[in-house]
């Protein structure tokens, strides 16, 4: 029996009722797409459609009722930690402009614990802006806001579109793991895209061939040896906010903190199977098809991709490390040597540092990539493969 199938773990009548409706607006677009979509197009509309996809619809998501639960839900320590390059950034600028913008902002919690951080600082930005597509987050996220000083709460705003431009600093922790992307197969010596086609049995894998020259084979290896069928991942979704990012960031940083791979790892001969992840209720498994709209789908990043599109778009690699490695660096122990104790929130702190560093769970997936106006560091283009 699959986990999935399991009583305990069955979403409620309603929950199902809500998914059907969404299955509905799925089908209904396929069908005005003549009978086929993309992948990406497919878990577009399974995260974001509105009133409906995963982000843009009410359930839970974050923490022990939800699906998953990321480093800021873990320990205010990450935020600590994370709050020293900011501030070193903000303080380069000038104050009266400064901007932090973070994209999908959880429940606020990062929010929360950096602000209070910045501010021992005596570093602070003129204005915290947060863009969140997903109502259910962004009432969480009010939430946790209104337990901030008045001061801490009158810097944060909610905006319904990307700014035109930004001085200050760019923040997304798991972002670019919940854009929409395409799914590629290579079999017989030929790529092809993966799509999503229904009929009265419902959902179906279907693929098509790609041409030679699309933009989606940019930087593919030579595929001899590899394995057949062999099925990855391209988010041009993620390029494109690089892009956007260009046009944006006029004067400070962006700070990418996510599970993915540079590209010899990430289109490696023993990941035949791709990345694509589904989470529902702190289960991993790699269904997309499953319960649409109430669990996550999800696929690690490319950031040799992502990061050749930065620098097209005019940006520097400043830093790309493992998250170890960088929060290190930043001063994490330290942070953690100033919780004294032996209280069971100590031990907490003490486990959630383990766990963030530890290369068996998130020190060596996770990565992080600082975008800038350089210099340049060459030893993250050699290991990026630039």
């Amino acid at each position: 029996m699959e986990w999935y199938s399991t009583e305990a773990l069955l979403p409620s009548v309603a929950a199902r009722d809500h998914s059907q409706q969404l299955i509905w607006h799925i089908n209904d677009a396929i069908d005005k797409a003549g009978g086929w979509i993309d992948f990406a197009d497919f878990m577009n509309l399974l995260l974001y459609a509105p009133r409906l996809g995963y982000y843009a619809a009410g359930a839970v998501k974050l923490g022990p009722a939800g699906d998953f639960t990321t480093a800021p839900e873990m320990t205010s320590l990450f935020a600590r930690t994370l709050a020293h390059p900011i501030a070193r950034t903000l303080r380069e600028l000038d104050p009266q402009k400064t901007t932090i913008l973070e994209l999908g902002a959880g429940t606020g919690q990062l929010a929360q614990d950096l602000l209070k951080a910045l501010e021992q600082q005596d570093s602070l930005p003129k204005r915290y802006a947060i863009l969140e597509v997903s109502t259910d987050l962004r009432e969480r996220q009010q939430e946790n806001i209104r337990q901030l000083p008045p001061d801490l709460q009158r810097r944060v705003e909610w905006l319904e579109h990307w700014p035109a431009e930004l001085e200050g600093v760019v923040l997304a922790n798991e972002v670019l793991d919940a854009l929409p992307v395409q799914r590629l197969r290579w079999q017989n010596r030929q790529w092809h895209q993966w799509g999503v086609a229904v009929t009265k049995e419902g959902w179906h894998w279907q693929t098509r061939p790609l041409p030679a020259n699309s933009p989606l084979l940019e930087g593919m290896p030579d595929m001899t040896g590899y394995p057949e069928p062999y099925d990855t991942e391209v988010g041009l979704a993620a390029e494109g906010l690089m892009t956007l990012l260009g046009q944006t960031l006029k004067a400070g940083r962006a700070f990418f903190i996510d599970y993915g791979f540079p590209a010899r790892e990430f289109i490696h001969p023993q990941r035949s199977g791709g990345t694509l992840m589904c989470h529902y209720r702190h289960h991993a498994h790699g269904d997309p098809f499953l319960y649409p709209g109430l669990q996550d789908v999800t696929a690690h990043v490319d950031f040799t991709r992502v990061a050749r599109a930065a620098r097209r778009a005019g940006l520097q690699i400043e830093t790309w490390q493992t998250q170890a490695a960088w929060l290190i660096e930043e001063g994490i122990l330290h942070e953690l040597e100033k919780v004294h104790g032996e209280t069971s929130a100590d031990y907490r702190a003490v486990s959630a540092v383990q766990k963030l560093l530890s290369p068996a769970e998130m020190g060596e997936l996770f990565k992080v990539l600082v975008l800038g106006q350089g210099p340049e560091n060459k030893s993250a283009l050699i290991n990026l493969g630039l």
